[in-house]
């Protein structure tokens, strides 16, 4: 492979900045726009508002529309690969139980797992357990994986 061609494993400083920064306009976005907000997201629960609901479908709008762009332009990756996304099958026991602890987890917390560090870049502290737990059950689920029916 001649350096033209060969791709690079890593990402650069200047890679993780432009993600770092995203990631920190993506998380200004969510607090202002109250998505981490415990109290929007009990109204959400007890159907008193459709604040919520209206920012969760316009996610699915988008997502849609995104992925119906990228396989209609045969997107690229960076390294060259064709972004083709594709399906999941269902599973009978998993995904069911998998949606419980996950539902539980929210409901626990007051806090979806996506705008976790967002709360805590917000400044609120006590996310942390939220966090650790969110890894903690991360790491049991990889180790569990090969004795679990998939």
């Amino acid at each position: 492979m001649t350096d033209s061609t060969q791709k690079t494993k890593g990402l650069s400083i200047g890679g993780f900045l432009k993600y770092l920064a995203a990631g920190i306009y993506f998380g200004i976005v969510l607090v202002k726009a109250e998505v981490v907000s415990w109290y929007r997201i009990q109204e959400m629960f007890h159907f008193q508002s459709v604040h919520m609901y209206g920012i969760i479908g316009l996610a699915v709008v988008v997502g849609a529309l995104s992925v119906l762009f990228l396989k209609a332009a045969k997107a690229r990756s960076v390294e060259g690969v064709e972004i083709a996304p594709t399906g999941k099958p269902f599973n009978k026991i998993g995904n069911p139980v998998g949606g419980l602890i996950f539902g539980f987890g929210w409901a626990l917390t007051g806090a979806c797992p996506g705008p976790l560090y967002a709360i805590l870049g917000a400044g609120y502290w006590p996310i942390l357990l939220a966090i650790l737990s969110a890894i903690l059950g991360t790491l049991t689920y990889g180790y569990l994986r090969p004795r679990l029916p998939h």
